[in-house]
């Protein structure tokens, strides 16, 4: 379902569409994210020769918090069942309508996990340390976290699935993903971390009739073994790891500090709604640019642009920081990010990363940066001090150079 559009005026006849990105708000801090969203993909929007449309969800999600103010587990469950139906028939309708991203803030958990579940979601991460580099794709829709509760009396059930069906989805995406981050289709070592102990038999058994079938070697570890080897051997060149999200949660932050990459609050991340097809594996499609490296890694993500059908979301890796709502106090740089990485591979505004880094750069020279990293600034100081950067380095852009950026 989707709400108010806002953005550039319709097109005249023969004109291209302009893309259009989802927004998806959460309560908490999700109003405040979601206006320095608008306000820094505007800002680097300006000079594309369509514009942008924001189609906005018309319902505001709840959040962890807003939710066990309701005290009453039968309604909670009510309400997440309502906000998982309306997120999912959100996600389905921007991508039938050929929209491949959106922008969520957070938002509860279990309906989250609910759409995780039925859209078939895996989240990307792409770790670098010098010649070593991990692409993290964890599996979210499978597993502990997909789960559905049941209530009795002082009781409460959880009911999980596993298939085979997923886990071949899964593994086939996270194998093409590594081809196109490594293009020349070299994969030194590829490490399943789940706990398939506890399955039977049938996990592993599923695992090797895939691998055999990829004609690839992939070997299955129990996660308490895939920490043992990670502390003690490091890592290959190139490692594909893919993860149950039972583990990859817990050690995504520890992964990110073995990699010197940024804190996770200051991340933005990237989820891969397979359900609603591959994208992120296709053609190059408009957002697809060359972006440095380096960008890319303070942004937390590497290109990968959309190219076929398919729906990739984007979201801070904070929560939805409900004490400080309405306080003007939430870090914005990972929404900040996520608008310059959707502005370049979803829009079409090449260097958009790099501009934003840049920025980001001299605002932390400047000092300008919120209470939680040590400064004093507001949300939207922040925010207005990065667009004024950014004007003002698109103002002293060559008037050659723009106008063949316009062409």
């Amino acid at each position: 379902m989707i709400g108010r559009q806002s953005g550039a005026g319709a097109p005249g006849a023969g004109a291209p569409a302009a893309p259009v990105i989802g927004l998806a708000v959460g309560r908490g801090t999700g109003p405040e994210l979601a206006a320095v969203f608008e306000q820094v993909l505007g800002a680097l929007t300006t000079d594309h020769p369509t514009g942008v449309r924001i189609a906005r969800a018309d319902r505001l999600y709840h959040s962890y918090v807003s939710l066990r103010a309701e005290r009453d587990p039968a309604r909670v469950q009510r309400l997440t069942a309502q906000d998982a139906d309306h997120y999912e028939d959100f996600c389905r309708t921007l991508a039938a309508g050929g929209a491949t991203a959106l922008f969520r803030t957070a938002i509860n958990a279990q309906s989250l996990y609910l759409v995780r579940q039925r859209l078939r979601a895996v989240k990307v991460d792409l770790l670098r340390a010098g010649g070593t580099s991990l692409l993290l794709v964890r599996d979210q829709a499978q597993g502990f976290y997909t789960g559905e509760n049941q209530h009795a009396a002082g009781r409460l059930t959880r009911s999980l699935t596993f298939s085979r069906d997923i886990t071949e989805a899964v593994i086939e995406y996270a194998v093409r993903r590594a081809r196109r981050e490594w293009p020349d289709g070299r994969i030194d070592r590829v490490v399943m971390a789940y706990k398939f102990h506890l399955l039977d038999g049938a996990f592993d058994r599923w695992v090797a009739d895939i691998a055999d079938r990829l004609g690839l070697r992939i070997e299955v570890f129990q996660p308490d073994t895939v920490n043992r080897n990670l502390i003690t051997h490091g890592l290959p060149e190139r490692t594909l790891l893919i993860a149950g999200n039972e583990w990859a949660d817990i050690m995504h932050v520890v992964l990110l500090d073995r990699f010197g990459s940024e804190r996770q609050e200051n991340r933005c991340t990237e989820n891969v709604l397979l359900g609603l097809g591959d994208a992120g594996l296709g053609d190059a499609g408009p957002g697809d640019s060359d972006l440095r490296d380096s960008d890319l890694r303070d942004a937390g993500l590497r290109d990968t642009s959309s190219g076929g059908a398919g729906l990739v979301e984007y979201q801070t890796v904070h929560g939805s920081a409900d004490d400080l709502a309405g306080r003007d106090l939430v870090n914005p740089l990972a929404t900040i990010r996520a608008a310059a990485v959707i502005a370049e591979r979803h829009v079409g505004v090449p260097g958009a990363v790099g501009a934003v880094e840049a920025a980001l750069a001299e605002l932390e020279d400047l000092g300008v940066r919120t209470a939680d990293l040590g400064g004093e600034h507001s949300t939207g100081a922040v925010a207005d001090a990065l667009v004024a950067l950014l004007t003002t380095a698109r103002a002293t852009v060559p008037a050659h150079a723009a106008a063949e950026h316009r062409s």
